[in-house]
């Protein structure tokens, strides 16, 4: 917020010294011509290939904003191949597009990645498309991780996500309480959440020292998770 540089090397720079097996990324450009024109360092490739550029060798991206010049959407990296992905439109109000971008690996992990609108009406029908989606798509016996941008500081979404998909969301399990995580320089809302099921949970950190706030008006959410042992391999 109020950085006017360019800052897309140094965000890639910083997710590669993460040491992130899996990167889910919000408001990621698929596209943008003015950009391209007006921007010296505007990458060749579109934003999320120039991030994942040889550490994470698979990507997905849901385009959810489409305009004149370009898109944007949701993205996550993955340094483990893909067996599918998808796109869910969640959008409902004519000038807020969101989505809800759904990819599965190999090995049978679901990776979801999230970004809601920011009225509460609005994210009160997403949430309940998410958790429908969920509910019949992902089996009950697959692990999986929900991760983005909720726009949700009242909490109510964080409730129904954990009473109606039996998640936990992983700040919340350490530390007793979801990461306040906006803005960046001050962060006092909870805005930014990594929910999971079948996982355990280790260290979970928000990224708040510099150059992290630097780098976005949200901080960044890093968490270490393994696959828990009574899940089927």
């Amino acid at each position: 917020m109020g950085n006017r540089s360019f800052t897309l090397d140094r965000i890639r720079d910083k997710l590669r010294e993460s040491g992130s097996n899996i990167v889910f990324l919000q408001e990621v450009i698929g596209e943008n011509e003015k950009h391209r024109r007006s921007i010296n360092d505007w990458p060749e490739t579109n934003q999320f290939e120039f991030l994942a550029d040889s550490v994470w060798d698979h990507y997905a991206y849901g385009r959810n904003a489409i305009y004149q010049h370009g898109h944007h959407g949701n993205a996550i990296l993955s340094e483990l191949p893909f067996s599918n992905f998808t796109n869910i439109d969640v959008s409902n109000l004519p000038f807020s597009q969101r989505g809800v971008l759904h990819g599965q690996l190999q090995n049978d992990v679901h990776l979801l990645c999230v970004h809601f609108g920011l009225f509460e009406h609005e994210r009160r029908k997403q949430v309940r498309n998410l958790v429908n989606y969920i509910n019949e798509e992902v089996p009950t016996e697959d692990a999986l991780i929900l991760a983005g941008d909720f726009n949700d500081w009242r909490k109510s979404a964080h409730r129904e996500l954990k009473q109606q998909c039996a998640l936990k969301e992983v700040h919340e399990e350490i530390n007793k309480r979801p990461a306040a995580t906006f803005p960046a320089m001050t962060p006092f809302l909870p805005m930014d959440r990594i929910y999971v099921r079948g996982f355990s949970i280790g260290e979970v950190s928000v990224l708040t020292t510099e150059p992290w706030r630097e780098l976005s008006d949200h901080c960044a959410l890093m968490a270490d998770l393994r696959i828990d042992d009574s899940l089927p391999e």
